[in-house]
C-alpha cells in the first residue's frame, strides 16, 4: 500500500499539561511559532495536542489530571529549542509582548540563545546550539 502521507523519523517528544491547554496552545502556536498538528478536546479539556516545531521535533500537551497515572505539575518544565534564526524569533517573541525572563545574548559556550516564560510558567530557551556530534 503506498501513501502520500510520511510519518516522522523517531524522536524525543517532551509532554506538558496545563491548566488551561487552550490557551497554552495558542501562546505555542501564536507567539512561539509550533504548528498545530493535532488536538483532541471536549470544551476546554484538551485530552491530546501535538505541537510540531518548523524546524524539526515538536511536544505533546494536554490538560492537567493530578489523578491519572500519567500527570506532570503544569509550569515546572524546562524545553530548549534549535532554531537557525534566533533573532527573529526573538523580535517576534517580544513584539508579541511574551514574558521574556532572559534577553537574547551570545554565550560563552558559543551559543546565542534567549528564553521566555509561557503562560503557565514553563521556561523555554530558544537558540542555534544544535548539540555536540555523535561518537
Amino acid at each position: 500500500m503506498t501513501t502520500t502521507n510520511t510519518r516522522p523519523a523517531p524522536t524525543v517528544w517532551a509532554t506538558l499539561q496545563a491548566h488551561d491547554a487552550p490557551a497554552l496552545i495558542d501562546f505555542l502556536v501564536n507567539t512561539l511559532g509550533f504548528i498545530k498538528t493535532a488536538a483532541y478536546a471536549d470544551g476546554d479539556q484538551v485530552a491530546h495536542a501535538q505541537l510540531d516545531w518548523p524546524e524539526g521535533g515538536g511536544i505533546m500537551l494536554g490538560s492537567y489530571k493530578p489523578d491519572q497515572e500519567w500527570s506532570r505539575q503544569p509550569g515546572t518544565a524546562g524545553m530548549y529549542v534549535v532554531t537557525d534564526d534566533p533573532d527573529a524569533l526573538y523580535a517576534k517573541v517580544r513584539a508579541a509582548g511574551a514574558d521574556i525572563f532572559r534577553p537574547i545574548a551570545d554565550q560563552d559556550y558559543g551559543n546565542r540563545e534567549f528564553g521566555v516564560r509561557d503562560p503557565e510558567g514553563n521556561l523555554w530557551s530558544f537558540g542555534y546550539y544544535r548539540g555536540e556530534p555523535r561518537p
